[in-house]
């Protein structure tokens, strides 16, 4: 449909101004946002699909900043492990045996789930990256993807290097623009120095950006200053000063220092910020408040479905809110209203896609969601942003469209086919193994 209204909706901008419009009117029209404002008498339109939006909220749809969306095959399989025992003894040899038809299945099934959610927009970085942007592109959302690289063994390295270079070059900015595309170097624990600095070198000729977790583990730090006497962070700078800035998502970022919070602001570095993940490998807690006094571009992620296990970013967004008041001792901090930001525009500043998407302002790609309030956990109607963020659960979205077009209506998708899907991906992992 090229022209799209929804009407007297409770319309959550998150603009500059976190302006709230109740009664509010949202239009769009060819995927772009025409109108955003006061709920209107007269309209000078006409319009191809009108929705009410009476005891209904429109916000922006959600940005994941960092995922795997694959390993939605590995949820539930590989639990209550610490991070390294989970990689190396579960999660890597099961890898080894993943099939591009896997990957497709996994990652239709994550974006199945995702755009239930909520999240319109997500970044990934796996493996056979050709069947997720495939699933993307069918599943009508918009996608960050990256090709996960390690260079330890460097023939291997040079030849996944190799691989996701062509991957870049074939499907940056395809599907109709939806689908973007970086590197994705897996961590400075798996690319030593001179395979990282080869992945830069590439970045900069791509003109593209990189994906990387940065800092995850207390582990991984120790580790990686006694090899090398650098952090994750510095590791990661000291490519940056050879090559040239890069758009950089870095992934996780829980154990830093001053100095590393200094030289992801330098950078202007954004920051996946993945709560529930962390919490349920116990690899630590970021700095949040720390991050975001000094500026620094921070988003949600769920991180992949093996280490969550769901992909239920308002989840994300109320643990940010939760956590940090515990662990700052203060419950001022990452008010409702912040951590709505951290899952919509913050999570498109980390892409670089904050001109586009994250904030319903006219201009702007027409990517919004729709939530029903009138479940009894959403009343009494107080404050809309609170509810939203302490409140409300993924089920209760009821409509979500991309660039326009509606991908989920009355709370499931509508041009995917739901049972065919989780039919498909049983099938696979009983397999696979």
């Amino acid at each position: 449909m090229s022209t799209l209204l929804i009407e007297g909706a409770t319309v959550i901008t998150v603009d500059d101004n976190n302006n709230v419009f109740a009664p509010g009117d949202v239009a769009s029209s060819n995927g772009r946002l025409t109108y955003v404002g006061p709920a209107r008498q007269n309209r000078p339109e006409k319009y191809d699909a009108v929705f009410s939006g009476q005891g209904k909220i429109v916000l922006p749809g959600l940005v994941n900043t960092h995922t795997h969306a694959a390993m939605t095959l590995f949820r539930s399989y590989a639990d209550d492990l610490a991070l390294h025992a989970w990689l190396n003894e579960i999660i890597w040899p099961l890898e080894a045996k993943l099939t591009p038809k896997a990957v497709y299945w996994g990652s239709l099934l994550a974006c199945l789930e995702m755009m239930e959610a909520g999240v319109t927009t997500f970044a990934d970085m796996y493996f056979y990256m050709e069947e997720t942007a495939a699933a993307a592109n069918e599943s009508g959302l918009r996608a960050d993807l990256s090709v996960g690289m390690t260079g330890l063994n460097p023939v291997t390295g040079k030849k996944a290097l190799r691989q996701a270079v062509n991957f870049v070059q074939q499907y940056n900015n395809s599907a109709g623009g939806r689908i973007t595309c970086r590197l994705g170097p897996h961590a400075p624990y798996t690319c030593p120095q001179p395979f990282l600095l080869e992945v830069g070198k590439a970045a900069r000729e791509l003109n593209c950006g990189i994906h990387i977790h940065l800092a995850e583990t207390k582990q991984e730090v120790e580790e990686l200053k006694q090899k090398t006497g650098l952090t994750p962070i510095e590791f990661y700078h000291h490519m940056l000063e050879q090559v040239g800035p890069i758009p950089t998502i870095a992934a996780h970022c829980v154990h830093v220092n001053k100095t590393d919070v200094e030289l992801l602001a330098k950078n202007k570095i954004g920051v996946a910020h993945n709560p529930g993940s962390n919490l349920k490998l116990a690899s630590g807690i970021a700095p949040l408040t720390m991050l975001m006094a000094e500026n620094i571009a921070v988003g949600l992620g769920t991180d992949g479905a093996a280490s969550n296990n769901n992909l239920d970013l308002l989840e994300e967004a109320r643990l940010a809110a939760l956590i940090h008041k515990c662990t700052n001792d203060d419950p001022t901090v990452v008010s409702a209203q912040e951590a709505l930001r951290l899952a919509t525009i913050g999570g498109a500043q980390v892409l670089g896609l904050q001109e586009e998407i994250g904030s319903l302002e006219i201009g702007k790609q027409a990517d919004l969601i729709v939530l029903n309030e009138g479940s009894p956990h959403l009343y009494p109607r107080h404050n809309v942003v609170s509810r939203l963020i302490y409140s409300a659960r993924a089920a209760d979205i009821e409509l979500v469209a991309v660039g326009g077009k509606i991908l989920v209506e009355q709370g499931r998708a509508v041009a995917l086919n739901r049972a065919r899907i989780m039919s498909e991906v049983q099938k696979i992992v009983e397999e696979i193994w």
